[in-house]
């Protein structure tokens, strides 16, 4: 039998990624729209039990484990254990909420006990006066309890807020993502070869620009996480270089049934140079260094199932 040639291979894989793609996108989208019908709390239970029956079966759960027993040295095999089984289970939940981030984000001001956010009250001051003090800002969050909800912390005190995210593969998925991020996350900007620029002009233009920083990136500057070298984005370091303006993290921590905490940290001083310029590497360091202590606090609640040590 003749073999196919290479050209024909590489069709028919492309048409297979294709069809798979649609597939997944379509299952996707399914999910998401089926699941705005049924009762956020008992959807996130749901998701949580099926979440943590999978994962410990998949390979990223071999990853989380080395992450974790590297990070924490002192900790016994079966306290790795009940931190990973948090996060399969605060994993599923946050697949829940996403088709209902418009009941998630449940904050009164004029009501907070009968709200689902809790925020301190020096969280409101900071949020306030970052309103009103009529400059821009970064800020940036980890992938911790929800990551989804510090754009939504941000747009619900009236920051005129610029979100970095990231794109799903498949488009169809990416269309019903968009839709139910539409809740009200300020101004959506895709990560990709514009997005710098995009970026800079948001803070030129006042916004308050938000991104997720925790991940490993191919090329970043070297930090150091949990008493280990690793790579990390430098764009928020960078976009301080071009617009100079205040800095602070903003984190989610997850609380029972079904409630969350939002704060706020004080502005925090970018590192500089022998010549006064923001110093990539050390303001990058500095950033990690305040996410490295949220994670300590709350190790369930982070995202261990990535390579961010390579």
């Amino acid at each position: 039998m003749a073999l196919l040639p290479a050209r024909t291979k590489a069709r028919a894989r492309e048409a297979a990624k294709s069809i798979g793609g649609s597939l997944i996108g379509a299952a996707t989208v399914g999910m998401l729209r089926t699941t705005r019908y049924f009762d956020p709390a008992k959807t996130s239970d749901f998701f949580a039990r099926v979440v943590k029956l999978i994962g410990p079966r998949l390979r990223e759960h071999r990853i989380g484990r080395a992450n974790l027993t590297a990070a924490f040295p002192e900790k016994s095999p079966e306290e790795i254990e009940q931190i990973l089984m948090g996060v399969w289970d605060n994993l599923g939940r946050v697949g829940a909420e996403f088709a209902h981030m418009d009941q998630v984000w449940d904050y009164e001001r004029d009501d907070p006990e009968n709200s689902r956010i809790e925020l301190p009250a020096r969280s409101i001051e900071l949020f306030d006066q970052i309103r009103d003090d009529g400059k821009p800002a970064l800020i940036f969050a980890a992938h911790l309890a929800n990551w989804e909800l510090p754009a939504l912390a941000a747009v619900s005190h009236g920051l005129d807020a610029a979100i970095l995210y990231r794109r799903p593969n498949i488009a169809s998925a990416d269309r019903i993502i968009q839709e139910m991020r539409q809740v009200n996350m300020g101004t959506l900007i895709p990560a990709g070869r514009d997005a710098p620029l995009r970026l800079a002009q948001a803070l030129k233009d006042g916004k308050h620009v938000a991104m997720l920083i925790d991940q490993y990136l191919t090329g970043g500057v070297e930090v150091t996480f949990f008493g280990r070298k690793t790579r990390a984005n430098p764009m928020l370091a960078r976009l301080l270089r071009q617009v100079e303006c205040p800095i602070h993290g903003v984190r989610i921590i997850r609380l029972p049934g079904g409630r969350f905490t939002a704060e706020i940290t004080e502005e925090i001083q970018p590192v500089r140079d022998a010549d006064g310029k923001i110093d990539i590497q050390g303001t990058t360091q500095a950033i990690t260094s305040v996410v490295e202590s949220w994670v300590r606090e709350h190790p369930e609640q982070w995202l261990w199932l990535h390579r961010r040590w390579r």
